[in-house]
């Protein structure tokens, strides 16, 4: 099935193009996260209803039906997803996030920024919009095949 695109012509999503459906919002959602440098499962969103990007700007957004929450084994963490997950992206940097929540003892903070030094880096920095942050090793997001790949490049001395 081809994908569809539609290209908005006002507002804050001007000249974004926007694809619907799970299984083809799924697909630009792991492209976009190896064209950032990130590994594929630092976002772990199956259900998405739609994914838009302006370009020119650098705005991204995922939409999906309900609010998802995952556990990060490797980081011992657990992260929600809201109804619509934004940011502007760079590469190796997503900024100003909005939609995504990390519990932390018992509370919800938010994530507004995560972040690597390059593409080949060995951690993801996670930021709250108070300036706050932590870093866990990207492996914690990997799935197994890239998990095999970055070990044959970085062998353990």
């Amino acid at each position: 099935m081809a994908s569809e695109e539609v290209v908005v012509v006002e507002g804050e999503r001007a000249g974004a193009t926007i694809v619907y459906g799970a299984e083809e919002c799924y697909k630009k959602s792991v492209e976009l996260l190896e064209e950032l440098g990130f590994p594929k499962g630092v976002m772990p969103l199956k259900n998405l209803v739609e994914c838009g990007r302006v370009r020119a700007t650098g705005y991204v957004w995922m939409k999906q039906n309900t609010p998802y929450e995952h556990f990060f084994e490797g980081t011992n963490t657990r992260v929600s997803y809201g109804l619509e997950v934004t940011a502007y992206i760079d590469k190796c940097c997503m900024k100003k996030m909005t939609g995504v929540k990390s519990k932390q003892m018992f509370m919800w903070v938010p994530i507004a920024e995560m972040s690597m030094e390059e593409p080949k880096s060995k951690k993801i920095y996670f930021k709250t919009p108070m300036g706050i942050g932590k870093s866990y090793h990207v492996t914690a997001f990997m799935d197994e095949e890239e998990k095999r790949n970055f070990y044959l490049e970085n062998p353990k001395k």
